[in-house]
């Protein structure tokens, strides 16, 4: 049963990640979907469900939640929160702008104030279908401050990476970051470059944030189950050793026919999955790490 809800949860995280309305998703689909919660301390939470995984702060100042993933859960979303603590979220947080981490802001940005890098604002606007209330209210270009709940989040952008407008968020005191999709624990991730990603930069920017952390971090990734700064840096290796790898194969001369033949290195052989296979991540590869053609 777990494998199954596994499968359905990546099945409908690639769904959005291809741009599929999130209001295209019939409501019968999230049927079987739970959201489990996970206290990480007194004010903090990370929430699981389908898509990507919600962080929350709630404490005396209210209800903070950073990302929403798709419209259809929004109510069951409401409804964890409200096992936690009473009232609608005051603040939602937007790590960028994939229908898997946004889908529920027309829902939240009801009643509350959506805040986001400017590139977020700027690519939910795109979609004529995207209703007032979806959209951030608050954008920044590089840092923004919330002081809230004891704490002190600090919503951080890198530069292009997954996104061209990517955020992390730092609480200060309680010593936890939530990724966004700058992190698919154990698997590769999906880069953007359509929409303002880059490989380089998604690995810079991973480097950059380990070297903001200690080993007592608990980090909320964009998808997967909590984990550490080692295993984090896990993934920055990962990241390290392909590009590496990829610019050798160019290098040689080898195209992509033949590079995929090859296959990635034996020993990330298993993090592809239902939607970046490791032919995928090949392809996002060799596309962004190729020479230019006007270069």
């Amino acid at each position: 049963m777990k494998q199954r809800f596994q499968t359905k949860m990546i099945k409908l995280s690639a769904l959005a990640i291809l741009a599929i309305s999130s209001s295209a998703i019939a409501d019968d689909s999230m049927s079987d979907v739970n959201i489990t919660s996970k206290k990480l301390n007194d004010n903090t939470y990370m929430f699981m469900g389908a898509g990507g995984n919600i962080g929350v702060s709630a404490g005396s100042d209210g209800i903070l939640i950073i990302d929403d993933q798709f419209a259809p859960l929004a109510d069951k979303i409401s409804a964890s929160l409200n096992e936690i603590q009473a009232g609608a979220p005051k603040y939602i947080v937007n790590t960028h702008y994939h229908g898997d981490h946004t889908g529920g802001n027309a829902h939240f940005g009801a009643t509350g104030t959506i805040l986001a890098h400017h590139n977020v604002l700027k690519r939910l606007r795109e979609d004529s279908k995207t209703p007032k209330s979806a959209l951030p209210v608050i954008t920044f270009a590089e840092n923004i401050s919330i002081h809230f709940n004891q704490d002190t989040l600090e919503v951080i952008h890198l530069g292009p990476g997954h996104t061209d407008g990517d955020s992390v968020v730092m609480w200060q005191k309680a010593n936890i970051i939530h990724m966004g999709d700058l992190y698919f624990k154990d698997r590769f991730p999906y880069i953007d470059l359509k929409g303002g990603g880059s490989v380089i930069g998604y690995r810079d920017n991973v480097s950059a944030i380990l070297d903001k952390l200690d080993n007592k971090v608990q980090v909320i990734p964009g998808h997967g189950e909590l984990a550490t700064r080692n295993e984090l840096l896990k993934f920055k290796h990962m990241l390290d050793d392909c590009i590496n790898w990829m610019r050798g194969e160019i290098e040689m001369g080898h195209d992509l026919a033949k590079i995929k033949q090859q296959g990635v290195p034996k020993e990330y052989k298993d993090w592809g999955w239902q939607f970046i296979s490791a032919e995928k991540w090949i392809d996002t590869l060799y596309e962004d790490l190729s020479p230019k053609a006007d270069e």
